[in-house]
């Protein structure tokens, strides 16, 4: 066989990337501009597929790093969601007791 009908990938044991993996760190990316809440489910959801897909023994893809970096960046938005959530409660119950206050006065 001549060595330039050889695919590269053939000559090393480089795995394909997880379709799941990049898809999880696109999600995640979303997540951070277009559609926050979606977006960061959709990478927690994947990004846990894609580590498991990755880690199988033996693994038949690769790209963990890619699925990690969905999964954090989805738990950073839902976390930084729930913040946000606390401090708009919390200013709405200070606008009431604001509110309730000066009406008493």
């Amino acid at each position: 066989m001549n060595q330039q009908n050889v695919p590269q990938n053939m000559n090393n044991n480089v795995l394909p990337t997880s379709t799941l993996a990049i898809i999880s760190l696109i999600a995640a990316i979303t997540g951070f501009t277009v559609f926050p809440l979606i977006g960061s489910i959709a990478a927690i959801l994947t990004g846990y597929a894609a580590r498991k897909e990755t880690r199988a023994v033996p693994p038949l893809v690769g790209g963990d790093g890619l699925a990690t970096a969905g999964i954090i960046m989805g738990w950073v938005q839902v976390g930084l969601g729930v913040v946000g959530l606390c401090c708009f409660l919390a200013y709405f119950v200070f606008v009431l007791g604001a509110v309730g206050w000066s009406a008493n006065q």
